[in-house]
């Protein structure tokens, strides 16, 4: 379930009843995990519980809004193949040609379309298909990215240097 409000969008990954049992009776509620993002490279992920779905996914999507982190992202794709893993599961993005499209499951795919990212080739390797750990998976992998500038922050270097130097050519 995608929706789009201001600029946001939001993506309902898994939603299940919990019970707990009390002297009393059984007492249910709902746990809710939400990714959100601004499709510009921000994105985010949380987990709301209540005892109401509606209510459950208003407050992982204002906890989602507020834990967004930014993703590195070259025009519409990755800028180099990353790999991430959380618990057994293990995720690799690959950066693709534009128009090759979205290539990934369903919880990686909406981890994507939620950062901004159209054109990537993913691969789930691990036991699960349990919706979280693949997000939390893919997170891990896309936190492992870096742009261009932020690399050449790091080793105190112009763009153009950490992009010469990429692609073989040496200045004189």
């Amino acid at each position: 379930m995608m929706e789009e409000t201001k600029d946001f969008i939001d993506a309902v990954v898994s939603v299940r009843r919990v019970t707990k049992v009390t002297k009393g009776g059984k007492q249910f509620s709902f746990s809710v995990f939400v990714i959100s993002g601004d499709g510009k490279g921000r994105v985010g992920i949380a987990l709301g519980k209540s005892r109401e779905v509606s209510a459950a996914i208003a407050k992982a999507t204002v906890r989602a809004r507020k834990n967004m982190f930014d993703v590195a992202v070259r025009g519409t794709t990755l800028p180099y193949l990353v790999k991430g893993h959380h618990g057994a599961n293990r995720v690799i993005l690959c950066p693709a040609y534009k128009g090759t499209g979205l290539i990934a499951g369903g919880a990686i795919r909406a981890v994507m379309k939620a950062a901004g990212i159209q054109d990537v080739l993913a691969k789930s390797i691990g036991p699960s298909g349990c919706g979280i750990n693949l997000v939390k998976a893919t997170l891990n992998a896309l936190a492992k990215g870096r742009t261009a500038s932020r690399i050449a922050q790091l080793r105190g270097k112009t763009i153009e240097q950490v992009v010469k130097g990429s692609h073989g050519i040496q200045s004189a």
